[in-house]
């Protein structure tokens, strides 16, 4: 039997074009690479996740007629589209097999995720029946997703005869999250003993990135090919009764191990997930407010290379504290990009916001008013510059900074997007190492200089907080990992410096909450990972620990 996998990028809620798509591809797999059966993504009519657009019949209605208008596409082929499906009351996640202009059958999802970025069992019930359905000359069977993470599903198809194991997935990317696919899947073969094509869908939906890497393995569960990472791509194989692939296309099918190291594979994701954030959302151009910070640098860098300089306006914004240094870094960094920045002056914008408000609340000095009142007139001043032009604004601020409190609402906060919300400041330091491997796009004064906001004179963000090398690796802990205040104490650091980070975390939520949505990176991210309440009298892993 031919096999074409295609790890499609749909647009959530986009029927019709999905469906377009969807039916062109078909067509290609049957006249281009003469294929028995092609495979798509977990829910790839309708885009994962669609959320509550589930919840709404004209939505349900209006996929349902468009499988059946796309089953037409499958003549002379089949097809496995994943869809949604309504029988009577129930709706299920489920893999429509299309063949001779018709939906032959349907598999509905056993096994419906419901932790960490997932929430299928709010819409879906879970399927129990097995779909295994003769292919030229092989019985192939299908599971969706969760279903192989879990023996039973695989070995019901494997009970009814399958001989080959099909699963459309729609997994999202966070570190080592390959490697634990991978190994999931090999136990699935080494159960049933038959080979699985797994195919992943890829594409950024709104913080979710869907990374690709579909692979096939053969029946004593040895990987006979990978798909690219972060980009739609084909496998064309021939599958074989004795449960062996031979990879048609691309040519090139040895997997001698991951071609890229972390900070590679980082930053390829978060290209994809800008570019569809922009696309997917009709904006072509981004403004970024520039500091000669690291932070605004790196997300510069990024939208310079996902989107062209041409499409990348920065904005320098000075103000008394502001120094000459970053002046000079900034104009720097942009004939590095090849980007136009605009200088806005504001310390007479400053002067004359202060002195409004001087007969109610006196002089601010530096204090934490006035640094704040500096970061929003920024924010003020991008938002408009946004406005104007319809330029997106990016946010520039990082994990930790979010993690901790230590940063602006309505200020630096400021931007319909966040590319570094899921990367702590070490991370951000090592992708901008990883962005200059090629040719220098970030100065090196800027890697170099000690962070700082600038909002008053001789401001360094360690002497708020504490240094980036003890900090992150606290909140690596607390936050990604959901240690207990003992358990990072244990792992090397002080009494004092765990509960400093802890209560940060605790009294920052409501900041959080009102972040732009940025990418998942880790697997635990802040917004759909992450959901602890504003308000809360659950302070007891901060104040038992003696």
């Amino acid at each position: 039997m031919r096999l074409a996998l295609l790890q499609f990028n749909p647009t959530v809620g986009d029927l019709a074009g999905n469906a377009a798509r969807l039916a062109a591809h078909i067509a290609a797999a049957r006249d281009k690479w003469q294929a028995d059966l092609v495979v798509f993504p977990e829910l790839s009519l309708c885009g994962y996740p669609p959320e509550d657009l589930l919840l709404r019949r004209g939505f349900l209605d209006a996929a349902e007629r468009t499988l059946r208008d796309l089953a037409g596409a499958a003549t002379g082929i089949a097809a496995v589209v994943g869809t949604p499906w309504r029988e009577s009351t129930a709706l299920y996640n489920s893999a429509a097999w299309l063949a001779g202009g018709e939906i032959r059958g349907l598999y509905h999802k056993h096994c419906l995720p419901n932790y960490a970025v997932f929430d299928e069992r709010r819409y879906f019930t879970a399927g129990h029946a097995p779909l295994v359905v003769p292919c030229a000359d092989l019985r192939v069977g299908v599971i969706v997703c969760e279903d192989g993470w879990f023996a039973a599903p695989a070995k019901l198809a494997r009970g009814a005869g399958a001989e080959l194991l099909v699963a459309p997935n729609a997994s999202p990317y966070a570190r080592g999250k390959y490697a634990e696919r991978l190994a999931v899947m090999q136990k699935r073969v080494a159960d049933n003993g038959i080979p699985i094509a797994y195919c992943n869908q890829v594409g950024g939906q709104d913080e979710l990135v869907f990374d690709g890497r579909s692979f096939l393995l053969d029946r004593d569960g040895r990987v006979a090919h990978r798909a690219g990472h972060c980009h739609e791509a084909w496998v064309i194989a021939e599958s074989t009764a004795g449960g062996s692939w031979q990879v048609l296309a691309p040519e090139a099918a040895a997997i001698t191990g991951d071609e890229m190291d972390e900070a590679e594979e980082v930053e390829a994701v978060l290209e994809l997930a800008l570019r569809d954030y922009l696309g997917k959302n009709g904006f072509s151009d981004v403004v970024i407010g520039l500091s000669g910070g690291i932070d605004s640098a790196l997300t510069a860098a990024l939208a310079v290379k996902t989107l062209g300089a041409g499409r990348v306006h920065g904005v320098f914004m000075p103000m008394a504290a502001t120094s000459k240094l970053s002046a000079e870094l900034t104009a720097e960094l942009a004939g590095l990009l090849g980007i136009a920045c605009e200088t806005i002056p504001l310390a007479a914008s400053l002067d004359m916001v202060q002195g409004a408000l001087a007969p109610a609340l006196g002089e601010l000095g530096d204090s934490v008013p006035a640094q704040n009142l500096k970061a929003r007139l920024r924010g003020l001043v991008l938002m408009a510059w946004s406005n104007a032009r319809g330029a997106l604004l990016l946010a520039t601020g990082n994990k930790s900074e979010l993690a901790t409190g230590y940063c602006t609402l309505y200020g630096d906060m400021c931007g319909g997007f966040a590319p570094l919300k899921d990367l702590l400041k070490t991370a951000v330091y090592r992708q901008a190492s990883c962005i200059n491997r090629v040719s220098p796009m970030i100065p090196r004064g800027i890697i170099e200089r000690p962070p700082t906001a600038e909002l008053a004179p001789d401001q360094f963000d360690e002497q708020a907080l504490l240094p980036y090398a003890r900090l992150d690796p606290i909140l690596e802990r607390y936050v990604e990992q959901d240690q207990s205040l003992a358990e990072v104490i244990a792992g090397g650091f002080t009494e004092a410096e765990v509960r400093k980070v802890a209560r940060l975390v605790a009294v920052n939520e409501y900041k959080r909450r009102q972040a732009p949505p940025g990418p998942r990176i880790s697997s635990r991210a802040f917004g759909r990972d992450r959901r602890y309440p504003i308000t809360s009298g659950w302070r007891t892993d901060l104040d038992s620990h003696r």
